[in-house]
């Protein structure tokens, strides 16, 4: 009631003034409206720096603003140590008056006017707060009267801390230095926040007259005005004598420090899309630090060979932050020191092969000890080898991928289908790899593709993720497991909804694969590593491109992965560059930094308990001489039961096979034997003594067809005379066998060169040089037959 009475009168009051007074009260609208209006709404637009700090707001890097200024952006905190001095130093009335202070303009005009110029101003920190946003303009008394009244609207609009920190974060403080925090960092190296009273006090005297007093120039002034300070302080009992004491004899700065650059490169990666803010990232400072001190000293040596460039990143598994980017080395720009590494797109090498083990197991076409061929092959022109250019003719795929065999591997991938491994990738979102799977061809898996540190940690990462949230979460999934990290510090990954069906790969294939990459042997001083109880336990890849220009590192364990990228920016390969000895150094060296993790939680409800076959990793059958009980993926039990044992009859000595034509049943015994196809044998009994071939029939023993394999060309040795075509280019010949067994294999060698091997239709068409040559096939059973041919034009 006493509301609506006030607005009654007010209102009869303001109609009777227009009435009587209306080019007056018109005049005075106008001010009022000029007055509400003539602060700008936004005081100071000038560039700021771009700022990072690290998860706990610690300082990282900052990046100088687009005028060249260090002029770090707002900040809405001013430390109560600063904030005193200014006030004392500044303006001691500053909280009582409305934005300007009468008597201090009085005294500031009394003493100009004896003077005969401008000595002294007078202004408020709100009248300096308004000439700052003005750029300093000439200290004319109309442009004072312009700042006062300015000064009162701000004091209207904004709250007396709102001023100081407008105040505090663009005062200039000598050189290109603006701001308080940027103050800070320069001239202490330290935020504002952690400041000592005496260097606060120095810092609050130096916008009085920054162009003639700063770190470095003048000294013995700057010392004495910021010791006045301080002993006005004392006076007032801001600090105690102990402190004053103390404070006195704290040294100005000689210099301006560095800005930290922890993390140069995350600054720029920022810088594109926070251009002049200051960003909250999830980094581990001391982490960093110690990770960027590894990567230095693994560079002093590496630089040595030639080799310049090196990249690092960490990810926590259970959050998919950021704790330490490392883009590059601290090299010369000659070998591209601001190229961030971490983005760029390299060849994977053998980066890829866990991707294909996984994705084998989770269709049901592997199980982890499934014996995989290793011998010489051919695909046309392409001739895949393994690093060491040795084969072993059978190798479990567990074992395969542990030691990073190239030629189990394509033949895993030939078997498996190019294009649903494509598949696969595109799942995992690997943006580097654009093009069809057709393009890239079996290479696919051996570095034929590009991808990033990135790409390839997120991956790793949200793998190690699947099998927690599995095990976490009562056997279920969660439906954005495969996600884009983050290094923003206020971000929090969403991981999606509890779902009963896996995202890309089951987490027992997933678990099964961190098992075998457990077992990569480690570089040298890692050697014998499971027998130490503090070791830890880390599912771990190398991987080396073509000609060694790229050679990574990837590992992960319950907690972290870490990904290590070391090589040359511009492509140049060097001898030494590869995985083993020059990544996983790194890996293992930032691994020791990181907190010991537990091992992965095995995922029972998406593996079975089978039979396996000791000697051949398939499923058991029944004639399996010895079985085993394994826990395998859900999708293991569609795999193929083991193809390598078959039931034979032979002697009492078992040295030879026999029938009822050449011993009676009462001698024979029937034997389950296994048996590895010749070419796979060849080469694997060289490095398993123990292995046995299938014995061959007894001499006296009648076996139906005394010859089941016979060639139909050339039938006997002959000279063969090799046509040309119109173009005048040599063709070659066609070999043609026939064999009683038409579900045999054969292998095709000439002069004890493998060629290859056919099924069904036995036909091998070959281009031999000229001269003498052999041709030798051999079936299943060990059973061979021989052809010498003379060649001639």
């Amino acid at each position: 009631m006493k509301k609506e009475k006030l607005y009654n009168y007010t209102y009869k009051v303001f109609k009777t003034l227009q009435e009587k007074h209306k080019k007056k009260t018109i005049f005075l609208l106008i001010l009022i409206i000029f007055y509400a209006f003539c602060l700008p709404k936004q005081l100071f637009t000038k560039p700021t720096s771009t700022v990072i700090t690290s998860k706990n707001n610690e300082l990282l890097g900052a990046l100088i603003a687009q005028d060249g200024q260090w002029r770090f952006p707002h900040n809405d905190a001013v430390p109560d140590k600063f904030k005193t001095c200014l006030i004392q130093f500044e303006d001691e009335h500053f909280y009582q008056h409305p934005g300007f202070n009468p008597v201090s303009i009085f005294k500031a005009f009394q003493q100009n006017l004896e003077a005969g110029s401008i000595k002294r101003g007078g202004s408020t920190i709100t009248q300096q707060v308004i000439r700052l946003s003005r750029d300093d303009r000439s200290r004319t008394y109309f442009e004072k009267l312009k700042e006062l009244v300015l000064a009162t609207r701000l004091e209207l609009r904004a709250s007396k801390e709102k001023i100081l920190t407008f105040w505090s974060s663009n005062a200039p403080f000598g050189g290109n230095v603006v701001g308080l925090d940027a103050a800070s960092w320069r001239y202490f190296n330290r935020k504002s926040a952690d400041l000592s009273w005496a260097e606060a006090a120095t810092l609050a005297v130096l916008p009085n007259a920054p162009n003639l007093m700063y770190p470095g120039k003048n000294q013995q002034k700057l010392v004495a005005k910021r010791n006045r300070l301080l002993q006005k302080l004392l006076a007032k009992n801001e600090i105690d004598t102990l402190t004053y004491a103390l404070s006195i004899l704290e040294k100005i700065p000689e210099k301006p420090y560095n800005l930290p650059q922890i993390t140069p490169h995350l600054l720029q990666r920022i810088h594109k899309v926070n251009k002049g803010e200051i960003v909250k990232t999830t980094i581990d400072k001391r982490l960093q630090i110690q990770t960027n001190d590894i990567v230095k000293n693994q560079y002093n040596q590496l630089r040595k060979n030639g080799i310049h460039n090196i990249a690092v990143l960490i990810l926590d598994v259970k959050t998919r932050q950021v704790l330490s980017y490392v883009g590059n080395t601290l090299t010369s720009k000659k070998h591209q020191k601001d190229v961030d590494i971490v983005t760029k797109p390299r060849s994977t090498g053998s980066i890829l092969k866990p991707f294909l083990y996984a994705a084998m197991l989770d269709s049901g076409e592997l199980l982890p000890n499934t014996l995989v061929a290793d011998v010489p092959i051919n695909y046309g022109s392409y001739q895949p080898e393994n690093f060491d250019k040795k084969y072993a003719g059978a190798i479990s795929a567990k074992l395969a991928l542990a030691k990073s065999l190239n030629v189990p591997t394509v033949r895993m991938l030939q078997k498996f289908g190019l294009q649903k491994f494509h598949d696969y990738l595109q799942k995992l979102n690997l943006k580097d790899i654009r093009r069809n799977a057709n393009h890239y061809g079996l290479t696919l898996v051996l570095g034929g593709a590009e991808s990033n540190l990135w790409d390839l940690c997120k991956s790793y990462a949200s793998m190690a993720s699947t099998v927690n949230h599995y095990t976490e979460n009562s056997s279920r999934y969660r439906t954005n497991e495969f996600c884009e990290p983050t290094f923003y510090g206020d971000e929090k990954i969403d991981f999606g909804v509890k779902s009963s069906e896996k995202i890309i790969f089951d987490a027992a294939s997933i678990y099964l694969t961190f098992q075998s990459l457990k077992e990569v042997n480690r570089p040298n001083a890692e050697g014998n590593w499971e027998f130490f109880d503090a070791a830890k336990q880390i599912a771990w890849k190398t991987g080396t491109s073509f000609g060694c220009r790229d050679a990574w590192a990837i590992g992960t364990t319950k907690d972290y992965v870490v990904g290590v990228w070391v090589g040359n920016a511009d492509g140049e390969g060097r001898p030494g560059l590869v995985g083993v000895q020059s990544a996983a150094p790194i890996l293992f060296d930032v691994f020791d930094k990181l907190p010991k993790s537990d091992w992965f939680e095995k995922p029972f409800d998406e593996m079975t308990e089978i039979e396996i076959c000791t000697k051949s990793g398939f499923r058991a059958t029944e004639i399996c001489e010895r079985k085993k009980l394994e826990y395998v993926q859900n999708s293991g039990l569609k795999t193929a039961p083991c193809p390598f044992h078959i039931s034979i009859h032979v002697d009492a000595s078992e040295n030879y096979q026999v029938n009822t034509s050449c011993a009676s049943i009462e001698n024979i015994k029937q034997k389950s034997w296994f048996v590895l196809p010749p070419l796979m044998e060849y080469y694997y009994k060289v490095k398993n003594p123990f292995y046995k071939p299938l014995p061959k029939f007894r001499n006296d023993c009648f076996r139906g067809i005394e010859n089941g394999m016979k060639f139909i060309y050339p039938t006997e040795k002959s000279t063969i005379f090799l046509p040309r075509d119109f173009e005048g280019k040599q063709n070659g010949i066609i070999l043609k066998v026939a064999h009683a067994n038409k579900k045999i294999t054969l292998y095709w060698y000439l002069n004890n060169s493998y060629l290859g091997k056919t099924n069904e239709i036995h036909e091998f068409q070959i281009a031999p040089k000229i001269g003498h040559h052999k041709i030798t096939v051999i079936d299943n059973f060990g059973e061979e037959i021989q052809q010498q041919i003379i060649i001639k034009n």
